[in-house]
């Protein structure tokens, strides 16, 4: 499985970037996002950026990520999915209409 850093940008010299996750730096390659600017946060998978990111998504995911590595060495998740808890995920239109229907799948 593959996990998504969110990193900001601290410089770009071409394809490549200076970007922190804010523990540590890292070169990483732009190739797939096109020109971005110090200040902007992208989300990375294995040294490649691959989304730009808002900050406030950066923020979300870095709570959630701070969360898994918390239960992972024994503690709790606390607030790491607040967001979700307060926006509950829900079907599409169509599988909820489904649903609604008595569909399942076998």
């Amino acid at each position: 499985m593959c996990v998504g850093i969110p990193m900001q940008i601290l410089s770009v010299d071409g394809i490549a970037a200076r970007a922190s996750d804010g523990a540590e730096e890292q070169v990483i390659d732009l190739s797939l996002t096109g020109p971005v600017a110090p200040g902007e946060w992208v989300l990375t998978f294995l040294g490649a950026a691959r989304e730009v990111i808002s900050a406030d998504e950066a923020q979300k995911i870095t709570a959630a990520l701070n969360g898994l590595r918390a239960l992972m060495a024994g503690g709790s998740l606390g607030d790491a999915f607040a967001d979700l808890e307060q926006n509950p995920p829900s079907l599409p239109p169509h599988l909820q209409a489904a649903v609604a229907q008595g569909k399942t799948i076998a």
